[in-house]
């Protein structure tokens, strides 16, 4: 029979299971921008480094300007991309915290549900010692009612 507390310690580790699952979303999305953040700032180191290889090498004005345009939008891209790896590592942060919160919340009713098993067994030892000691207080009762002659 399912009691009230095995009703919330479900109830808690299926939060618990909800919140792992959204940890470890928050982290898998965490490394794809991390990962399209080096992408983003390998791509313009290549590109700077070949802009001021065609400096050395001789470059017209137009080119020149293109390109630094180009580098000017890629620096505002990892900007873009620096921040958006910033707010994902806060809700890796936030979804940690949350993890951790509901696993307390799950180990506070397995303790409960401990408690309440330990006293079940405890209630159920002190039973069989008062039925034991009731039995042998009965059998010698009934044997010291006997003749002694017998």
């Amino acid at each position: 029979m399912r009691t009230p507390l095995d009703t919330l310690t479900e109830l808690a580790r299926e939060a618990r299971d909800q919140a792992m699952q959204h940890l470890a979303s928050a982290r898998r999305d965490e490394r794809q921008v991390a990962d399209q953040l080096s992408s983003l700032e390998h791509y313009r180191q290549e590109y700077a480094e070949r802009l001021h290889q065609n400096m050395r090498s001789g470059i017209d004005p137009a080119t020149l300007h293109n390109t630094q345009r180009f580098l000017l939008s890629l620096d505002d891209a990892l900007a873009t991309a620096r921040r958006a790896l910033q707010q994902q590592r806060q809700k890796v942060s936030d979804s940690q915290r949350e993890w951790q919160h509901e696993q307390q919340r799950l180990s506070a009713y397995d303790t409960l549900a401990d408690r309440r098993a330990q006293e079940g067994l405890r209630l159920q030892a002190r039973q069989e010692q008062r039925s034991s000691d009731d039995l042998i207080n009965s059998r010698l009762q009934r044997g010291s009612a006997m003749p002694s002659g017998y």
